[in-house]
Formats: C-alpha cells, structure tokens, sequence
C-alpha cells in the first residue's frame, strides 16, 4: 500500500476510533473539549461555498493550502489542550480513545498537505486523485467538517 493510502487509512481509524469511544459513552467530552473542537471548526473553515469535494475548480496551492492549514490548527490544539499528536500509520489508536486520537487522526492528513505544499513549492504536482481523497475525508458528508454531528453530549 502505498503512503497516502496507508496515512488515510490510518486517520479513518483513529478517528473512527475515537467516534465510537464517544457514542458507546466511554468518552464524554469535557468543556474545553468542546471548545477546542468549535475553535479548530472555525480556523478551518474550507471556504468552498458549499461545494462538494474536490474542489477542481480552485488552483493546487488554495487546494493543497486548504489541507495543510489544518496541521498548524491541530499543533495549536493540541498544545493548548495538553494532548499529544501521535503517528497513525502502523499504530493502533488508544482504548479508549478519546481526543487526542482524535486530533491524531485528523492531524495525520494535515501533515500530509505540508508535505504535499513542500513538494508544490519545489514544482512537483501532487497526485490529483490524494488531493481529492484528502480534501473528501475533511470537507463534505460524513467527513471532519460533519464530526459535531457524532457526537451526543
């Protein structure tokens, strides 16, 4: 498998992970949970109008800039929450789960967009299938931008 597939995979898990955790009620987000959820939902506000993933439409840096916005979002979270971002692929989420798996998950695919904005930088285009694959797992339906909706507390 190749390294996005195995990145993605590997935030689908984790933050699967720590879904589940929260409707089985063995995690009940806090306070400040919460609020750094509704912090990190504003700072990453996609912008895409409504628009459904992928965003073709838009040039690869506003794309790319898009995903690689939410690695420097989720460093603040989870500093300013006291959890720790830990490597997804190859490792398994925590039991029970809670929010820093969760950040994890999502961070994963962040980290990817820097990645992908270095590489943009140096000229090298990106593969337009990830970019979409990427913008889907954060933006849309069933995606991180819909993750309050998982949530019963």
């Amino acid at each position: 498998m190749d390294a996005f597939a195995s990145r993605l995979d590997g935030a689908w898990a984790w933050l699967s992970a720590a879904i589940e955790e929260s409707q089985e009620g063995r995690w009940v987000r806090g306070a400040v949970e919460r609020q750094v959820m509704a912090d990190i939902r504003a700072a990453t506000n996609a912008l895409h109008g409504g628009r459904s993933a992928p965003f073709t439409e838009d040039s690869w840096h506003v794309r790319i800039g898009r995903i690689a916005n939410w690695a420097g979002v989720l460093r603040l979270a989870a500093r300013a929450g006291g959890w720790e971002l830990r490597p997804v692929v190859g490792h398994s989420p925590a039991h029970p789960a809670g929010m820093a798996e969760l950040l994890s998950g999502i961070y994963a695919i962040g980290e990817q967009g820097e990645r992908w904005m270095t590489q943009l930088r140096e000229g090298l285009l990106p593969p337009g299938d990830e970019i979409a694959q990427a913008e889907g797992f954060l933006t849309g339906p069933g995606s991180v931008e819909d993750l309050e909706l998982f949530y019963y507390d």
